[in-house]
């Protein structure tokens, strides 16, 4: 079994999850993240109070931190991906078994906007710790591609192998070129490779710019919520616990091939109409919806296969919507003290 385990992203929503699941097993834990500004960084901030690190805006960058909480057992560093001076020097001074990266500039919507950000840290960033990963000798990684890679693709549910030779926003297309760089990285250099491709991920501490916490903000504020292509999409809704379940068994065991691809997923799509029901009866108040046509870079149904993870990793989702969003709803009152 992995003794330390490098978890990059760790200030963000399912690296935070991941890192306090790892750590209750009793591993070491380094974490990274830039801790960028794309969402309000008091969240980041405070997913990282939760792992004790008591963290704040002059949180220094390169600079170690060991948190009050785990001891020396969870060390967190504010650092780019993409940093070709400094990343290095980490690999060189501190010795991990297995990298987990879920670093990543985040979101379609804003990739159509900002598309070198995309480039920087997906692109750039994964490079550069791909070739710190052979430098310092590391024979595993395990990291986040996504849904988005299927594209337009019609056929569900979506299988591994399927074509995603068709991205259709910059975000998809960087983490399909994730996908071949670790590839290219098994077959010349003999890194086991675990590809997850994450499917809707919601649940408490999640990202602000996704559908759960839109939602729930907007009903709570009064305002209207924008349900897009008139409510006509579907998504594989998958709770954080079960992610996190998933990407924990695939850092304790070897895959069967040296380079991997797996959906995870709930392998169940609900309707984004029903996901919105379940949060107003989560919330005891009904929503206001702004029916919107289709946004560009959007697909219309997810729906993952997940027999790959289940045969190889025994994964097992056991989260249904009523749970997972009641259970978002709970720590979003009690994070920003809000009752309706």
């Amino acid at each position: 079994m992995p003794h330390k385990i490098l978890v990059t992203g760790a200030a963000g929503f399912i690296g935070f999850h991941l890192c306090k699941q790892l750590l209750t097993l009793g591993y070491e834990v380094l974490g990274l993240d830039n801790i960028n500004d794309y969402y309000d960084v008091s969240l980041k901030y405070g997913r990282l109070a939760q792992l004790g690190i008591a963290a704040h805006d002059s949180l220094a960058y390169n600079h170690i931190v060991t948190g009050e909480k785990y001891g020396e057992r969870f060390q967190f560093i504010k650092l780019n991906l993409e940093d070709r001076e400094n990343l290095p020097v980490l690999f060189q001074s501190h010795t991990v078994d297995i990298v987990c990266n879920l670093a990543a500039q985040a979101g379609v919507r804003y990739s159509l906007e900002n598309p070198l950000a995309y480039v920087d840290s997906n692109v750039s960033g994964f490079v550069n710790l791909l070739e710190c990963i052979r430098q310092a000798g590391i024979k595993k990684l395990v990291y986040a591609s996504s849904s988005s890679v299927y594209g337009l693709n019609e056929k569900v549910p979506f299988a591994t192998d399927d074509p995603v030779d068709h991205p259709i926003s910059i975000y998809a297309a960087t983490k399909k070129s994730n996908e071949l760089m670790a590839h290219t990285y098994t077959h010349l250099y003999g890194i086991q490779t675990i590809g997850l491709r994450f499917f809707t991920v919601y649940g408490p501490w999640g990202r602000p710019d996704m559908a759960m916490f839109l939602f729930a903000d907007a009903i709570v504020n009064d305002r209207p919520i924008k349900v897009f292509n008139h409510g006509q999409l579907s998504r594989d809704f998958t709770y954080i616990d079960d992610i996190v379940n998933g990407v924990v068994a695939t850092l304790e065991k070897d895959a069967p091939q040296a380079y991997s691809l797996y959906n995870i997923g709930n392998g169940n799509p609900v309707r984004l109409l029903d996901f919105i029901e379940a949060t107003e009866r989560s919330l005891g108040k009904p929503a206001v919806k702004e029916m919107l046509p289709m946004q560009p870079g959007d697909v219309e149904k997810t729906w993952a296969d997940t027999t790959g993870l289940e045969k190889d990793f025994g994964y097992k989702p056991t989260t249904g919507i009523i749970e997972g969003v009641g259970k978002f709803i709970v720590w979003y009152r009690e994070y920003f003290g809000r009752t309706v």
